[in-house]
């Protein structure tokens, strides 16, 4: 059996063909018209390992049901939308999409992006792995009474006694940033490290990313002091001691 995908979207035709093309790519595929009924469909029968959700869906639309899919599980999520105007795009990131997709679309596209997200799932989730040694720690801030903690290897990243729930995306770019500390990395050079080059050439993505890891690492996001704006250049990590 291949890897799992769900699609949600209302659309007969675009659902079908979704449907064909993932299942010559090797996935085995689910499929939901309403929104609901997909968030039923994860409380049965388990998360995929990728969603494609469609914003205009029935009477709970695509980004509530990604808000209720990110309240407890990190699965890759791609939008699928006609909507095309920078709001809905910034929303639908905001939400917890990791990547957004403008229809018409070619098939190819969509595999290209799936199997990149699917690329980061893999390393965002090193902790399910066996661990021959404690992986190295990295210390983002030395606050003695709750200092903030990454492990790239281990996959999480902890203030104190409580571990962070960071997307695999959000995930990501902390280890980007955190592996060249003081360094500044562009909008562009995220990007390419991350989201592979070429495949989403919006800068959008990676300054809406940037402001929801704020709001799980910093203790004021409104005052960053752990993953700062250069401006005009990109962004830095300073770790606090």
């Amino acid at each position: 059996m291949g890897a799992s995908l769900m699609i949600v979207e209302d659309d007969d035709r675009v659902r079908g063909a979704l449907r064909l093309a993932m299942e010559d790519e090797g996935y085995d595929v689910a499929e939901a018209e309403e929104a609901e009924t997909a968030l039923e469909h994860l409380r049965d029968h388990g998360v995929p390992d990728v969603m494609i959700v469609d914003l205009m869906l029935g009477e709970m639309d695509g980004f509530t049901c990604i808000r209720e899919v990110r309240r407890d599980h990190d699965v890759p999520i791609i939008v699928v939308s006609a909507r095309d105007d920078t709001h809905d795009v910034v929303a639908a990131l905001e939400a917890g999409a990791d990547d957004y997709v403008t229809k018409p679309f070619e098939i190819k596209e969509i595999t290209a992006r799936m199997r990149a997200l699917r690329r980061r799932a893999r390393l965002a989730g090193a902790q399910d792995e066996p661990q021959s040694e404690s992986p190295e720690e990295v210390v983002l801030d030395a606050d003695p009474q709750a200092p903030l903690l990454l492990s790239p290897d281990g996959g999480t990243v902890r203030r104190g006694d409580e571990e962070l729930h960071l997307t695999i995306t959000e995930f990501r770019v902390l280890c980007e940033l955190a592996a060249s500390p003081g360094r500044v990395l562009s909008r562009t050079a995220l990007l390419e490290r991350i989201w592979d080059r070429g495949f989403f050439g919006d800068e959008r993505i990676v300054d809406v990313h940037v402001r929801r890891l704020r709001t799980k690492i910093e203790q004021d996001p409104s005052d960053p002091r752990i993953v700062v704006t250069v401006r005009g250049l990109g962004y830095r990590l300073d770790a606090q001691r």
